[in-house]
């Protein structure tokens, strides 16, 4: 979306709209389900947990922890990541807020 678009929508619609964007690609779905399954963190387990290049597990990587969505370390070879709980509360509830919008009472009225 262009710089003069996005001024026309709330801090939360653009907030929203990026964590999906990044959450909008399978691998990176498969590394966050892996991080909260194994509530730890994780370090070169994924190449063998997903199958995939080591270096498309860090691209993905990367979007994940520059949209704040997972925490981490790399010391030299060594890397280590898990699920920054305090962001990841505060996009629940922005989801929540969003998909909580809906009135179940009223679901069936439309269409």
């Amino acid at each position: 979306m262009g710089l003069t678009k996005s001024d026309l929508f709330s801090a939360e619609q653009n907030r929203l709209s990026a964590i999906a964007k990044v959450l909008g690609h399978p691998a990176r779905i498969a590394i966050i389900e892996h991080l909260l399954s194994t509530n730890k963190c994780i370090n070169s387990d994924l190449v063998q947990e997903l199958g995939l290049a080591q270096a498309t597990i860090s691209q993905h990587l990367k979007e994940l922890k520059s949209a704040n969505l997972i925490q981490g370390t790399i010391e030299g070879t060594s890397m280590c990541y898990c699920i920054n709980a305090q962001e990841w509360t505060v996009i629940q509830a922005l989801f929540n807020t969003l998909f909580n919008q809906l009135q179940p009472a009223n679901a069936g009225d439309c269409c």
